[in-house]
């Protein structure tokens, strides 16, 4: 997230003396959305050190959904952003300024361009190294921006050669409307996750396909729920052993079984309750979770 932060503090430079040296608009905008970048990434660097603090006495179940606070924040900023554009762009419409010096103005963007995709590759390779939705956010709003540096520097292209400057605050709209579905994604996720969503169906598949192999053993299963908290799984399930199994001997299996759903699924907690496969009271919470 340090590269993250020293990367929208330079490309913020690069895009805004841009914009003072050729007065677009649409470079304007290009610097705004890397100020919100800088933003989400200062948001995203704290909410990664709450996220990292261990389970305590108010919190047993650790702080990973702080994550989802971050990406949620960064959602919200890149909308509000996005309207800040849009209004800067409409304005520009009904009071057109010339443009200079856009040869510069395109080669500065072009570097921070550069600049930015080499961060976002970065941060996507650590963001599937620690399964972060924190850094992988803010590696695809990099992404975001540069392909919005991209058609900006194309639309600036058309106004140098074509000379029609209202090209400039309409691209300005267009980077506007794809920030928006970008923030509103995040939002989305993010409210997604603060609302304990379940594992994928591959996950799920990877968890059940363990659980069936010991039905050979008559051992059985259900109750099966899972949830995901950013880069952390929780898992809990009831195991049916044979009413003649020892305690000893059904905890050994337990923690056969849940050895290897770890390996499967890192990161994750995994709770299991151990029930008698005689006992009516389970077999009916059985048919209850089927149904």
């Amino acid at each position: 997230m340090w590269i993250s932060i020293l990367a929208s503090i330079l490309t913020i430079g690069l895009k805004w003396y841009a914009f003072s040296v050729t007065r677009s608009v649409g470079f304007l905008s290009d610097a705004l959305e890397s100020g919100i970048n800088l933003i989400a990434g200062i948001v995203a660097f704290y909410s990664l050190t709450v996220a990292a603090r261990p389970a305590d006495k108010e919190h047993p179940f650790g702080h990973d959904k702080a994550e989802y606070f971050s990406s949620l924040a960064e959602g919200v900023l890149i909308v509000i952003a996005a309207f800040g554009i849009a209004y800067a762009a409409i304005n520009r419409m009904y009071h057109p300024q010339p443009l200079e010096s856009l040869d510069y103005g395109m080669l500065l963007s072009v570097v921070a361009t550069i600049i930015n995709f080499a961060t976002s590759r970065i941060l996507l390779y650590f963001s599937k190294k620690h399964n972060s939705i924190t850094i992988e956010a803010d590696a695809h709003h990099l992404m975001t921006d540069v392909w919005t540096t991209v058609g900006i520097i194309a639309g600036i292209f058309l106004v140098k050669m074509t000379g029609w400057q209202v090209l400039d605050p309409i691209m300005a709209i267009l980077v506007a409307i794809s920030i928006v579905y970008t923030g509103i994604k995040l939002i989305i996720r993010s409210m997604d996750g603060l609302m304990d969503s379940r594992l994928s169906e591959k996950e799920m598949v990877l968890i059940r396909e363990v659980l069936d192999r010991y039905k050979s053993e008559e051992i059985d299963y259900h109750a099966l729920y899972t949830r995901r908290a950013s880069a952390k799984q929780f898992i809990t399930f009831h195991l049916l052993f044979p009413g003649d199994f020892t305690v000893n001997r059904a905890h050994d299996m337990t923690k056969q079984i849940e050895s290897e759903l770890k390996l499967l699924l890192p990161y994750s907690d995994i709770f299991i309750h151990i029930e008698p496969m005689n006992d009516p009271d389970a077999f009916e919470d059985c048919l209850k979770s089927e149904n």
